[in-house]
């Protein structure tokens, strides 16, 4: 189970990344793009931008996932509740998410 201090760790562990600010919340880039971002709604709390579909997957793997509300959630937008999350799939969506936002600034 994580902390954010571990989401922040794993995060910051993936090529290229770095931690920024937006809305008052820690978010991390890559890029120039977020990919994950921690407490909101609030501090026990993270998110991770993914593909619908890995969105799915995640959702259906482990309840500590849930879509972001509204057009947010349906675009990939997911919520990871931090001291539910088994380490394998805080692993996995971090690195969903850095690899989705990594190969989208490289077709820019």
């Amino acid at each position: 189970m994580a902390s954010p201090d571990d989401f922040r760790r794993l995060a910051l562990a993936l090529g290229g990344a770095e931690e920024g600010s937006h809305m008052g919340h820690p978010d991390f880039r890559v890029g120039g793009r977020i990919f994950a971002a921690l407490g909101s709604p609030d501090p026990a709390w993270g998110m991770v931008q993914l593909l619908p579909e890995q969105q799915a997957l995640a959702i259906d793997a482990d309840p500590a996932f849930r879509p972001a509300a509204g057009a947010w959630g349906r675009k990939g937008s997911t919520l990871v509740k931090l001291h539910a999350v088994p380490d394998e799939w805080l692993e996995r969506s971090l690195r969903w998410a850095w690899e989705n936002h990594a190969a989208a600034g490289n077709r820019r």
